[in-house]
């Protein structure tokens, strides 16, 4: 199942994508990473769209990625008793803890954390940002506020608060249990809502203890601000430009993406871009041109993935999304100008041995007529190296280790492959050059392009790069062992 490009797609499971057939024919149109959403459906459902995603990588011979997307706090009003309220520009309203229902001056916000925070003249959004309340004065239990921007307020819409860091943590009481549960499940990302300092992420990595890799959402305007810090601290990001889009000026999100996907690449880290890329597919089987342009100006940019939420959870056409992404993604990377945009973003100091390593190879596979690159790591970090590059020539990922399989399947350009564990450095050519023809990215004829690190089994030692033939019987025996 060789992939035709580079960049990965995520699909989102849910109703519309929850038996082996839809999900085997969204593999099969593209998708490389199947997302959970922890946030709807129970644990029964979330472990059967696990098991079927097992069954289909076992039935495909390839290694498939699962990321766990925990809901994070939600903050949201009470109830109303007449089930909803007009609010017009300019009147007051107040949220405050009394437990009545809401009637059209005020309305229950049970959350005392967001009072003890506020400060005067903050904005509160309501239900997307639809309805904005200006706050005039506020204490411990209430917070008296001024319409700004006027609509309908109903039962349990959500609320932001763009200006303030909230004494919130990421991870609520829920969501501890939803992570254990995924991790025992042995998900192989899990990504992190709420997100506003490098402390959450710290505390979802103490949670997982190693079984699954940490991805940062980023969707608040103090996940922006700290963002090196929340990059350093993940191994992962998702770009999530819908809550980001509510809390941030909508201008400020483009470039916010551009930036983010930028340090990331610099940081030889995954970034996915996510949210409303072919929001219209969830009920027309056609993109608007829009969408399409959304999901190319990503692919641009240099994204290792790109998401499908409701697209392919609850939409009518799972299918054609992932294929509109899909083709999206072979046209966008065979324009000469896409390669033209990610060599010229190709940057970063190079500190270490892995990185000048990692950048000969690259050279060397596009100054001579090499057919791939193929890495050997166990943790990941090597491929996620040589991915960084961006090489004009196929990677080929090799691991012993399953689990790092699945995740580098996020990781751009890298077609991952499950190899037994090697010893010597002339085993792991020979089964470069095993892997690359039966793979189908090369010849008996062609040669290749191997890196590694010796001794073998020890993370972050990429060490050693050998140009060799894809013909094993030509591999010259006195390789280094």
């Amino acid at each position: 199942m060789r992939r035709l490009r580079n960049v990965k797609i995520v699909a989102t499971l849910g109703p519309a994508s929850s038996t082996y057939e839809t999900i085997r024919a969204l593999f099969e149109a593209g998708a490389d990473v199947f997302r959970l959403n922890m946030s709807h459906g129970v644990h029964e459902d979330i472990a059967e769209r696990h098991a079927i995603i097992r069954k289909i990588e076992a039935d495909v011979g390839r290694p498939i990625g699962i990321l766990a997307d925990l809901q994070g706090p939600k903050l949201r009003v009470g109830t109303f008793a007449n089930g909803a309220e007009d609010l017009e520009e300019g009147q007051a309203f107040r949220l405050d803890l009394t437990d009545a229902p809401g009637d059209s001056t005020r309305v229950t916000l049970p959350h005392r954390e967001i009072f003890e925070a506020l400060q005067p003249e903050a904005s509160l959004l309501v239900n997307d940002g639809k309805i904005r309340l200006r706050v005039k004065d506020h204490g411990p239990e209430f917070a008296n506020c001024v319409v700004e921007v006027g609509g309908t307020i109903s039962d349990r819409k959500g609320v932001n608060v763009p200006d303030v860091v909230l004494p919130l943590a990421a991870l609520s009481e829920k969501d501890k249990v939803d992570l254990e549960f995924a991790c025992e499940l042995g998900v192989d990302w899990l990504a992190l809502s709420f997100v506003q300092r490098p402390e959450d992420v710290h505390e979802g990595r103490d949670l997982a203890r190693g079984r699954a890799a940490i991805m940062s959402k980023i969707e608040k305007p103090a996940a922006v601000h700290s963002f090196d810090e929340i990059l350093s601290a993940s191994d992962a990001i998702m770009v999530a430009r819908g809550d980001l889009g509510v809390e941030c000026p909508i201008q400020n999100v483009p470039p916010m993406q551009k930036r983010m996907v930028r340090k990331c690449r610099a940081a030889a880290k995954p970034v996915i871009v996510a949210t409303q890329m072919l929001e219209s597919m969830i009920e027309s089987p056609m993109p608007t041109r829009a969408e399409v342009s959304d999901v190319a100006a990503a692919i641009y940019e240099g994204a290792d993935a790109v998401m499908l939420s409701a697209e392919s959870a609850v939409g009518q056409y799972p299918n054609e999304a992932v294929a509109t992404m899909n083709n999206v993604a072979i046209e966008v990377e065979s324009d000469p100008t896409y390669r033209d945009v990610v060599d010229a973003s190709r940057g970063g100091k190079k500190q270490s041995v892995a990185d000048g390593i990692v950048s000969a190879a690259r050279e060397i596979a596009e100054t001579a007529d090499i057919k791939v690159i193929c890495c050997y790591s166990q943790s990941g970090s090597t491929a996620s190296l040589v991915a960084r590059e961006r090489p004009h020539v196929p990677i080929i990922a090799m691991t012993s280790q399953v689990g790092t399989a699945r995740r580098m399947s996020l990781t751009w350009g890298l077609h991952c492959v499950q190899t037994t564990e090697v010893d010597r450095f002339k085993t792991a050519v020979i089964n470069s050059a095993r892997a690359s023809v039966a793979e189908g990215f090369a010849t008996l004829e062609d040669y290749l392009v191997v890196t590694a690190g010796v001794p073998f089994g020890k993370s972050g030692t990429t060490n050693i790069l050998r140009v060799a033939p894809c013909d094993e019987k030509k591999i010259i025996p006195a390789d280094p062992e």
